[in-house]
């Protein structure tokens, strides 16, 4: 019997029925083990209950440095004291592209705790080519896990994710220094630290402060040498416990969630998932996705899961999967929102205010003039867009934006996106960040 079968005539609610319906499997749960979500070897949807403080964090860095091994060896350590359930390197790299190339290509999520918090773990990609992931991955967080190898010390994606962190609004980093068992040498290793430290502080981090921890994961998830695995997960969950702080949710505000991913149960419906970002959301209530067209399309949410279990009601920093009454799958798609009803509106054109990364930071080596076509990112909306000069602006037509430059400008996205004024975006193009900004006003 599904999970969010509401019940059956009260003469037949027996104890015995009663039982088989809380050991049923929710159709709901099997769908969101399909998505980007990890499976959590939880065979029910149980109710999800809240009593510890939430956050979203997750690990970040260069591509092969050991990132999905540290999110494994976390699982590991926590299960073994009662606070998550293990998920092993394959169970967390699940696509089979992703196990061929050994390498993560869309976020995965993993839940687990400490003693003091819960937390919602987002295992993001470092390879160059899928930064996009990485950058809906980056700003679902309340703060991140850098890990960096000590035999490679800080590379490419290791800067261009400290960088993309802070454009998404990532205060609070820890550092941990992965691999140590192939670099003892103590003046290494304390060179890898002190490069570290200086880098936080280039991208605006407090790097003298940040609490950095040197250990191996591989270590932890093996059992071997405690001394630089077990002890070093310890001590790298106390840091985050003590250096991320728990976020303030806006529960007051109208419900507010990005599509993330999409998919649908037969016979049941289509499933929206992502983070909530504001507000709060009871089954049964009346909701409108938005984005794609001028016009919302209205639906009802018969049934909500948070982190892969079920629950009455889904609030600001969850993980959700929302099942939607009547919404065909081809009527919804990542980038898009889903919101309190009339609480949010498409757009098309905005000012802005933007910084262009010089190259130093990773950005363009030359200027642009207006009618610049960069890849735009707001949310988890990915976007084609076209920057101009405001109107009135003088010579706009010879006028060059150049690395470095803080400039006012007017965007026009080719599909209406949900955007309010203050908002965040990153531009892309060729492969790299190469400016990010705010939304100063709403033009159409």
């Amino acid at each position: 019997m599904p999970a969010f079968t509401r019940s059956i005539v009260p003469f037949l609610r027996t104890a015995r029925a009663a039982t088989q319906q809380r050991n049923a499997v929710s159709p709901l749960h099997h769908a969101l083990k399909r998505g980007n979500g990890v499976d959590s070897m939880r065979m029910y949807a149980a109710a999800f209950e809240r009593t510890k403080p939430h956050v979203n964090i997750g690990t970040i860095g260069h591509v092969d440095h050991g990132k999905t091994t540290l999110t494994a060896a976390i699982t590991k350590r926590q299960a073994e004291k009662g606070l998550a359930n293990f998920l092993d390197y394959g169970s967390i790299d699940k696509a089979p592209e992703e196990r061929k190339r050994g390498i993560t290509i869309a976020t995965s999520h993993v839940e687990y705790a400490t003693e003091e918090k819960h937390y919602s773990h987002v295992d993001c990609p470092g390879h160059a080519d899928y930064i996009k992931n990485m950058i809906t991955g980056a700003a679902n967080m309340d703060g991140a896990i850098i890990v960096v190898a000590a035999s490679d010390g800080q590379m490419p994606q290791t800067r261009e994710h400290l960088l993309l962190a802070r454009q998404v609004g990532v205060q609070k980093i820890v550092v941990f220094v992965n691999k140590v068992d192939a670099l003892e040498d103590p003046e290494m290793l304390e060179l890898v630290e002190m490069e570290m430290r200086e880098l936080l502080s280039t991208y605006g981090f407090e790097g003298d402060e940040t609490p950095i921890i040197l250990g191996s994961a591989l270590c932890a998830m093996e059992g071997r040498r405690p001394e630089i695995g077990e002890q070093k997960i310890d001590e790298l969950m106390k840091a985050v416990d003590t250096w991320i702080p728990t976020p303030v949710r806006e529960l007051d505000k109208p419900f507010l969630m990005s599509v993330e991913d999409v998919f649908s149960i037969p016979g049941r419906g289509t499933v929206a998932s992502g983070r909530v970002e504001r507000g709060t959301l009871k089954k049964d209530a009346e909701v409108e996705i938005v984005g794609k067209g001028d016009t919302p399309i209205k639906t009802k949410v018969t049934d909500i899961e948070t982190f892969k279990k079920s629950c009455e009601e889904s609030r600001a920093g969850d993980n959700s999967g929302l099942l939607l009454r009547g919404v065909k799958r081809e009527d919804i798609r990542r980038g898009m929102v889903i919101a309190a009803p009339g609480s949010q509106k498409a757009h098309k054109s905005f000012l802005t205010s933007m910084y262009v990364l010089t190259k130093e930071e990773g950005g363009r080596h030359t200027g642009f003039h207006e009618n610049y076509r960069p890849q735009m990112f707001i949310r988890t909306a990915d976007e084609s867009a076209t920057f101009t000069w405001p109107e009135g602006t003088e010579d706009a037509h010879s006028k060059m934006v150049m690395p470095g430059d803080n400039v006012e400008m007017k965007c026009d996205i080719h599909t209406p996106v949900a955007v309010e004024a203050g908002q965040r975006f990153n531009v892309r193009e060729g492969g790299r960040t190469v400016a990010t900004g705010l939304i100063t006003r709403i033009l159409k």
